[in-house]
């Protein structure tokens, strides 16, 4: 597995090798055990989810949960192609307010680790792209909470994106009051 570090502490991308043949290929997605002898120790994960949009200009974000259920998450793209984002809201970090974004797709295998303490959102790039992402800790509705996705300085590349009813109308970063501290050496 490819293991590269981004601008944001904590962010990482993780690309699983293909074995590939005349049938297609045989990826390995995720192994603890391969993550932990490269030094990296994820949390345990306790759920994955699965989501589709239709249109291409979807965009889903900004969205975090916040303790005492925070999530981490490890996206990638099961079909299609996405641009994810990952914004640092972690108070006190020296990245605060700064985001990484990279494009996922089918064809890149491509994963994007975001910590707790980052707020997550992504824009599809094709029809019927897939996100399929695992979390470290379970959806608790009374911890959901959105940032409105144009706030944060993000270059989408997307004009008149297609949002739900909670993105268009949720808070700026400005406002944003974080529950997420970040810890030194983390």
């Amino acid at each position: 597995m490819q293991i590269e570090t981004t601008p944001l502490a904590g962010v990482l991308v993780l690309t699983p090798r293909r074995f590939a043949d005349h049938r297609g290929f045989f990826s390995e997605s995720w192994n603890r055990r391969t993550l932990e002898n490269a030094g990296v120790n994820l949390p345990e994960f306790v759920q994955d989810n699965h989501s589709m949009s239709r249109d291409a200009g979807t965009l889903r974000g900004l969205h975090f949960q916040s303790p005492p259920h925070p999530q981490g998450k490890l996206v990638r793209c099961g079909r299609g192609r996405l641009f994810d984002v990952a914004v640092d809201v972690r108070r006190g970090s020296p990245t605060y307010g700064q985001w990484f974004g990279i494009e996922l797709s089918f064809e890149n295998g491509k994963q994007l680790w975001i910590p707790a303490g980052f707020l997550h959102g992504f824009v599809t790039r094709e029809p019927d792209t897939e996100i399929i992402y695992k979390c470290t800790d379970h959806y608790a509705p009374e911890c959901d909470g959105a940032v409105r996705w144009d706030s944060a300085g993000i270059d989408w590349q997307v004009k008149g994106p297609i949002l739900s009813e909670k993105d268009a109308v949720a808070q700026t970063l400005a406002d944003f009051d974080t529950p997420f501290v970040w810890e030194s050496g983390k």
